[in-house]
């Protein structure tokens, strides 16, 4: 109970966030072609120790035609932690699987057949690769050594769906995260206001000033990563996307 109760007031936020963007949420049950669904699951009790892909007892975190799935086991602090180290990610938090998810479900309902997939691919690479054989050389092989160069994350770099969604995730993060430094007054208003890259330049800002905070707690940095200018040109695609979307 507990678990759930974590996963859905993640949920609720996300939902929110996405609606205070302008973006479409609609149900499945009013939409069932394109509407947004969720499913809360946990994994098989002999579920495997470790976390292998190949296997089908265990609840994988995904998204599929409008339908996101999270394991519950997400909502679990030392279990999520685990993974983490386990995955040699910089970052896992629950939320951060929601947007993340969502951005597989945006790719399908804004960029499929959008004339601006040209150009989205051009930044973000074809989508058209076969995406279960990317994902099994990526589990295999690990990232490309050159990832932090031109991905956010080293899942990033593991297609361009995931390149995409992990884009997708960091841009709700940091406007979130602008959003909340506002309201409490620890930035201005201008904060999320101008274009998109005074938005970043304040963003940039706000994180080592976070960071170095957390470092004196003796904590994690709260921003782990690193923005270089590839990866901002695909935030701005992002940014483009999500606040013009008019031109879908």
């Amino acid at each position: 109970r507990e678990l759930w109760l974590r996963v859905e007031q993640r949920k609720r936020r996300l939902v929110a966030d996405l609606l205070n963007h302008g973006l479409p949420v609609v149900s499945r049950k009013a939409d069932p072609q394109r509407g947004l669904a969720f499913a809360f699951l946990e994994d098989d009790p002999g579920g495997l120790e470790f976390y292998d892909p190949h296997q089908d007892n265990r609840i994988l975190t995904g998204h599929v035609n409008g339908l996101i799935t999270i394991n519950i086991a997400e909502a679990d602090d030392v279990e999520r932690e685990r993974m983490r180290v386990q995955m040699n990610e910089q970052q896992r938090t629950l939320l951060g699987h929601f947007r993340h998810e969502s951005g597989h479900y945006y790719w399908d309902r804004l960029m499929t057949d959008s004339p601006l997939i040209e150009s989205v691919r051009q930044t973000f690479g074809d989508e058209r690769a076969d995406y279960a054989s990317a994902l099994d050389r990526y589990y295999a092989e690990g990232p490309r050594p050159d990832w932090p160069d031109a991905f956010v994350s080293a899942y990033a770099s593991a297609h361009p769906w995931e390149d995409w969604a992990e884009c997708w995730a960091h841009w709700l993060q940091i406007h979130d995260a602008l959003d909340t430094a506002v309201a409490v007054g620890l930035s201005s208003h201008t904060a999320l206001e101008g274009d998109f890259d005074r938005r970043i330049e304040h963003w940039l800002k706000l994180a080592a000033q976070l960071n170095l905070i957390n470092r004196s707690l003796d904590q994690p940095d709260s921003y782990p990563f690193v923005l270089t200018p590839p990866v901002i040109e695909k935030l701005r695609w992002i940014d483009c996307v999500i606040r013009c979307s008019a031109v879908f």
